[in-house]
């Protein structure tokens, strides 16, 4: 018992909370704004609402909503992500920073948002797999959305056409904010 103990103390707090992060979340990519490195865990018992998203797009609009919709909830545990991808008609070209000046001047983006990434084909990144996976829906177009429960292990897929302040959604994430 005070060994175990002892080892705990010694272990970096990195290494304790990815331990207890659900597999799902154990993932980790770059900041758009700085490109350093951060972790999906930072999240673990939130509920994430996670969105590949893209400047050039019509539903580009839904950064709006997504952006009231995290400003709305996230007192209270909802985490709305945004990873950029260029994968659906070529719209989302800019770089890193061109993306996060849009994000940030355009629309006051503050939620989180990572590097520019691919979600399709053979390059899509092992977190996408993941959601793919669990939900058994693959993102079609821009502004695809995936609601994660606050265990890491419920996952449900949202088409584009699903505004942020759809009532079906909306029931979902309060329904994933009540659970333990």
């Amino acid at each position: 018992m005070i060994r175990t103990f002892l080892f705990l103390m010694l272990l970096p707090l990195s290494a304790l909370a990815n331990e207890s992060c659900p597999p799902l979340l154990n993932h980790t990519f770059p900041r758009l704004q700085d490109e350093k490195p951060q972790s999906l865990c930072q999240w673990q018992g939130k509920v994430l609402l996670v969105v590949n998203t893209a400047s050039y797009c019509g539903f580009t609009k839904q950064y709006d909503g997504l952006e009231k919709l995290y400003a709305l909830l996230r007192e209270r545990g909802l985490v709305v992500v945004g990873f950029p991808t260029n994968d659906f008609g070529e719209q989302e070209p800019g770089s890193n920073k061109e993306i996060a000046d849009f994000c940030r001047l355009t629309y006051g983006v503050e939620f989180p948002m990572f590097a520019k990434t691919t979600v399709k084909g053979k390059e899509m990144n092992p977190f996408y797999r993941e959601l793919i996976a669990a939900s058994g829906t693959t993102p079609k177009w821009n502004f695809y959305k995936y609601l994660i429960d606050r265990r890491g292990r419920e996952v449900v897929a949202y088409s584009s056409f699903t505004a942020p302040d759809d009532k079906k959604l909306l029931a979902k994430i309060e329904e994933f904010l009540t659970r333990p």
